[in-house]
């Protein structure tokens, strides 16, 4: 009788927890469940160590793992505000990201430093259906440990641009300013200065704080994101 009363009890803890846990995700948001950086990650093994202990055991207080959950769960919540309030911050508590792969060249320092090995890089190269280094123009490993590659104009797949429909060069784009902040080593590489990125401000009637994200490519193309779009969303249902 007491193995039929402790999974009675048992079930009736999953179909409380597990409501529980769907209200505590949507709350927390996408970027918990999808990216899933260090700080993400040791909560969903906190809260998988907390509903396991709490499912396993019925002698574990029930209301003591939901009050775990719901502080879990604020704290992620606090944690995210920080992070997109303080750049800083965020930088504290995650990776940044790291180019591994420059014109088919590995960068062996910042594969030391990442502590990823060839076969791992070459690996993931190969899930990208890229099986030769010297495709890639450059490949960025990226904070949540995914692999972001640009491939060579020569051995990307032909677009409207490429069969002459279309005139116009291709180019890589690099971040400029990020929340009002000017990165002036990304200015340097594209042949730019201070003085060029505040004529193309004033020709748009912009001012350095106005801007959210900017990047800039090679031919010194200038894109834009205002810190106040007015831009129309289109309508995503799921």
């Amino acid at each position: 009788m007491e193995i039929v009363k402790d999974s009675l009890l048992v079930a009736g803890r999953i179909f409380t927890i597990f409501p529980l846990m769907l209200i505590v995700g949507m709350f927390m948001g996408k970027r918990s469940v999808g990216e899933l950086p260090v700080f993400d990650f040791l909560v969903v093994l906190s809260l998988g160590a907390v509903v396991g202990a709490d499912i396993a055991d019925p002698k574990i207080e029930h209301i003591h793992t939901a009050v775990a959950i719901i502080l879990i769960a604020l704290i992620q919540r606090l944690v995210s505000v920080l992070t997109i309030k303080w750049r800083k911050f965020g930088n504290l508590i995650t990776f940044e990201p790291t180019v591994v792969v420059s014109q088919g060249q590995l960068i062996v320092p910042n594969l030391k430093k990442v502590k990823y090995s060839v076969d791992n890089i070459l690996q993931m190269l190969r899930e990208k259906d890229i099986f030769h280094l010297a495709d890639v123009d450059f490949a960025i490993l990226e904070a949540n440990g995914k692999l972001t590659v640009y491939k060579k104009e020569s051995k990307s797949a032909p677009s409207l641009e490429d069969l002459g429909l279309v005139k116009q060069k291709k180019s890589a784009s690099y971040p400029l300013i990020i929340e009002g902040k000017v990165y002036e080593d990304t200015l340097s590489y594209v042949q730019k200065d201070t003085t060029w990125l505040a004529s193309q401000l004033q020709t748009r009637g912009l001012r350095q704080d106005d801007i959210f994200f900017a990047s800039v490519d090679d031919n010194g193309e200038l894109y834009i994101s205002e810190e106040h779009s007015s831009a129309k969303l289109p309508p995503i249902h799921h």
